[in-house]
């Protein structure tokens, strides 16, 4: 019974390993915050933002690369994954 789990179970988790580590890939977009990031000075620069909502974007946004990092990081790391 337990060989034939493993043989039904294992490539499903397998599955949804990928797709979770797919997943964080896209929803923790280091490139798409970055340009964020540069687009948010270039809006500043030219005086579409306020140095108040400047400063606040930029804080978020820093935030999110931050967060963004840490999980590419754990991913290339192997140590995110999904339990089976």
């Amino acid at each position: 019974m337990i060989v034939v789990d493993d043989l039904l179970v294992r490539p499903f988790v397998s599955l949804l390993d990928v797709l979770h580590s797919m997943a964080l890939d896209e929803m923790y977009d280091v490139e798409g915050i970055q340009d964020e990031l540069k687009e948010t000075h270039l809006l500043y620069e030219i005086g579409e933002l306020s140095d108040e909502e400047y400063r606040a974007r930029k804080e978020e946004l820093e935030e999110q690369l931050e967060v963004a990092e840490e999980v590419h990081d754990r991913l290339r790391n192997g140590k995110v994954e999904v339990k089976g």
